[in-house]
């Protein structure tokens, strides 16, 4: 049936009798009961729901089979979606500006309504929302770090929804709390913790888990300021690399540190923190008053995808007693492959780890880990005892009860598809998932780099799965290399974007850096991206940018 055909005008007459409608469809599924009895299903009979309501479903009386019909329906279109996400001729999106879609399209309205709407209409609204959305899991989206859609990773998101339930006790999250304490005991054991009480939480996403290595970093050696504020503190002051994620800088503000008393420290061409410039800005610092605290390390940085050196930045954290982070949340999946690992080696002489399962490894967001090294830290840090949930007197192990040590109170069940995918896929899928990641990586690189097209930012190949590249117009290949071209060459990525958005057929990120003007960041995490996909976009590229 097409509900688009149906008119989307709620008639109040329907509206003010949804009981009487329904005796009359129950009315006429038990009438026609010998025929169901023949072979037939409730799909047979029930495929109008312009007159039922949400009110007819469950927990209604005998709401049972509108119901079953209603999600078979929904899933009917999650399936079709699917199955265009995967077809490579699909469009990654159908692009609307904002107000187009304010304004409605085609009996698709996200205004809100007083009175209720009819299931047919919730239906159309759903479709709709797949449709005028954005294909994450499209084989020829590369936009974000976070891509790709995993079916097990979806059949766990459907499980964690239906079950509903919260992360703060083993009461009522008895399984998935179970399985958070094994999905961080397996991650403490790749990093290299295995032999230590370590501690972790999942978290809502890189930035709140960068915010955590702050928080605790600061309550380790200031335990005062749970209490006392930041007013019982001296300047303190955190270290980042020029290439870090904003978010530390984020977590500064919202502590009470400050955006000032975070300090930028110089990297090398490639995007490296250098260790002699960590130490160089430490020791200014503490000639300012202030006190070194933290440092934020970054394995797989955003725009390039680089390593620090985390060895020799561990040397000068345990040499100047600072705190070792490090955000791993886009290069942390490496750890699972023995090809790539050697990459993080040092990572585990840090005090604390950010590692987002739903970047490289695939798991549908969100789904991010922050990892510390010290058992007992988050639960000292965050600690609260609210007697209506955490009661002395259970009859289980109290030390289950997770949701003491987390800033949230509500905490949304990230763990189950994580666990579900492990389960599918075992240590060894995850490998050869993202080994394969790193091979069209390294298949790009070489196809820019033998290209008269294209530049490469840096000519190095790539540590991550980052490839970032300049196309070059005709109307630019003549033109020596100075500040007319760079003026010029800085609208090429914007405007061949726009078109490639227009027309939906590719989404590729770009954004300067530095002194680099535009350019496209190519990133790899999607399972069904394929060499093909790569030579298309390529293409695209070449055929949307020409006449610039």
């Amino acid at each position: 049936m097409d509900f688009r055909t149906v008119t989307h005008t709620t008639n109040e007459q329907d509206h003010m009798e949804p009981p009487q409608m329904r005796q009359k469809q129950l009315s006429c599924l038990q009438g026609e009961s010998e025929e169901r009895d023949k072979g037939s299903t409730i799909e047979s009979f029930v495929t109008n729901f312009s007159n039922i309501y949400e009110s007819e479903l469950l927990p209604a009386r005998n709401g049972e089979e509108f119901t079953e019909h209603f999600l078979h329906e929904v899933v009917d279109i999650l399936l079709s979606y699917i199955k265009k996400t995967y077809d490579g001729k699909s469009k990654v999106l159908d692009f609307h500006h904002p107000h187009q879609l304010l304004e409605g399209l085609e009996g698709f309205n996200v205004e809100l309504s007083d009175q209720p709407q009819p299931l047919e209409q919730i239906l159309v609204d759903c479709r709709d929302t797949l449709k005028y959305g954005v294909k994450t899991g499209h084989p020829r989206y590369f936009n974000q770090l976070s891509s790709g859609l995993d079916i097990i990773g979806l059949a766990g998101e459907w499980l964690t929804a239906t079950a509903n339930t919260n992360m703060f006790t083993f009461e009522i999250a008895p399984v998935f709390i179970v399985m958070e304490e094994i999905l961080l005991k397996k991650m403490h054991e790749i990093i290299g913790w295995g032999e230590c009480k370590a501690d972790g939480v999942f978290s809502p996403g890189g930035s709140i888990s960068n915010l955590y290595s702050v928080l605790v970093a600061r309550y380790k050696r200031f335990p005062e300021i749970k209490t006392k504020g930041m007013a019982a503190l001296p300047d303190i002051a955190l270290f980042v690399s020029e290439h870090s994620h904003y978010s530390v800088k984020k977590a500064a503000a919202v502590l009470g540190i400050g955006i000032d008393n975070v300090v930028t420290v110089k990297c090398d061409a490639r995007g490296k923190m250098i260790p002699s410039e960590l130490e160089r800005t430490i020791l200014k610092v503490k000639r300012q008053g202030k006190v070194p605290l933290y440092v934020s390390a970054t394995a797989g940085t955003t725009v390039y995808g680089a390593f620090d050196p985390l060895d020799n930045i561990a040397d000068i954290c345990e040499k100047y007693n600072l705190w070792m982070h490090v955000d791993a949340a886009w290069g942390g999946g490496l750890l699972l492959s023995r090809r790539h690992s050697f990459k993080l080696s040092g990572i585990e002489r840090a005090h604390s780890i950010t590692w987002n399962p739903h970047k490289l490894m695939g798991v549908p967001l969100q789904c991010s880990a922050f990892l510390v090294r010290e058992k007992g830290l988050l639960q000292a840090c965050n600690q609260l005892c609210a007697e209506y949930l955490f009661q002395p007197d259970k009859q289980y192990d109290r030390a289950y009860d997770t949701g003491d040590k987390t800033i949230q109170c509500g905490r949304h069940v990230d763990v189950f598809k994580f666990w579900l995918m492990w389960k599918a896929k075992g240590t060894q899928g995850f490998e050869i998932l993202i080994n394969r990641f790193l091979e069209l990586a390294e298949y790009l690189y070489k196809e820019l780099k033998t290209s008269k097209n294209y530049e490469l930012v840096f000519d190095a190949e790539p540590e991550l799965t980052n490839v970032c590249f300049w196309y070059i117009p005709p109307s630019l290949r003549q033109i020596p290399k100075g500040p007319e071209r760079e003026k010029r060459l800085h609208q090429i990525a914007p405007k061949i974007k726009a078109r490639m958005i227009e027309e939906g057929t590719a989404m590729v990120g770009y954004q300067p850096h530095g002194n680099n003007v535009n350019f496209f960041r190519m990133v790899f995490s999607n399972p069904a991206t394929k060499k093909s996909d790569i030579d298309f976009l390529l293409e695209e590229i070449e055929r949307l940018g020409k006449d610039l």
